[in-house]
């Protein structure tokens, strides 16, 4: 064996990029959110065990000097519970020097778990859940099918959190369109301090042919906030969001302005950073450096 058995596109937060990456499932079980193009056409499948164990030996053999492990791919905490216990007590047994393992959970996935079974989980060495919020507006989780509505969101975080597992939470900026940007903005900061994630990563909504939100676009039913009014719903939720401590975090390669607020100690000095981008004392990332 030459390598890691991936297939399709392998996506993974990016603080996962020194780690470990393990494919255990292919796609996403949920799939039908309007924005995200990255599993079109492809069937959520979990892989088989054979080849899973495969790449554990490769990493346990080759990648020894990685100390966190990430499961990909898009939900692999829908897998049953003791498939994931199977797999975490295989990878500890194998990789004993992994200190956190992560994984990307929805909110069905999430509250598809007991609270005892995540705690078992956090007891093998899950660390970290990435939940992806997008936005606390009941209105836009409905328009982008995101299979849940706020109380259920907070609700799944909380789990995450008293588990002991820490939870980081992406929120979408643009996903509102330019008709509902700061109503959107405020609601997610309030989805987010009713959570109080240990991370909140923001992102920029990027528009992909592929998508529904994309078709959208071209058919003129989505228009997109400009910069300007991006940095203003990313001051707005910023303003509205209240973390008991952690990072908010607005430094994904998709954003114009790269932001790293230690809260609460920091949320002024952030506020006051994006107040200089909008009075354009701080130029933003060109169009150019911007990706997914």
């Amino acid at each position: 064996m030459d390598g890691m058995h991936y297939e399709g596109m392998v996506i993974r937060p990016p603080s996962e990029a020194e780690s470990v990456i393990l494919q255990v499932t292919v796609g996403c079980s949920h799939n039908k959110c309007t924005f995200c193009g990255t599993y079109k056409g492809e069937r959520f499948r979990i892989k088989d065990d054979e080849i899973v164990e495969a790449d554990i030996r490769y990493a346990a053999e080759h990648l020894s000097f990685l100390r966190r492990l990430f499961i990909a791919d898009g939900d692999a905490l829908i897998l049953p519970q003791p498939k994931l216990v199977r797999l975490l007590s295989r990878i500890r047994e194998a990789m004993p020097w992994i200190r956190r393992v992560g994984l990307y959970g929805n909110a069905k996935s999430i509250l598809r778990k007991s609270p005892g079974e995540l705690e078992e989980l956090r007891g093998l060495g899950l660390g970290i859940v990435y939940l992806g919020l997008e936005s606390g507006d009941a209105e836009v989780l409905r328009d982008i099918c995101k299979g849940a509505g706020p109380e259920r969101m907070i609700e799944a975080g909380r789990r995450v959190r008293e588990a002991g597992i820490k939870l980081s939470v992406t929120a979408l900026l643009g996903i509102a369109g330019r008709a509902r940007s700061l109503v959107h903005a405020r609601a997610t900061g309030e989805v987010l301090s009713a959570m109080d994630p240990h991370y909140v990563g923001v992102l920029s909504l990027m528009v992909l042919p592929n998508t529904e939100v994309g078709r959208k676009v071209q058919a003129g039913e989505f228009e997109l906030p400009a910069p300007p009014e991006l940095l203003k719903e990313l001051r707005e939720m910023l303003l509205y969001t209240r973390m008991s401590r952690g990072l908010f975090f607005s430094n994904h390669a998709s954003n114009y302005l790269p932001l790293r607020v230690r809260m609460p100690a920091d949320k002024d000095k952030g506020l006051a950073a994006i107040d200089e981008a909008i009075n354009g004392n701080i130029r933003l990332k060109p169009e150019w450096m911007r990706g997914l």
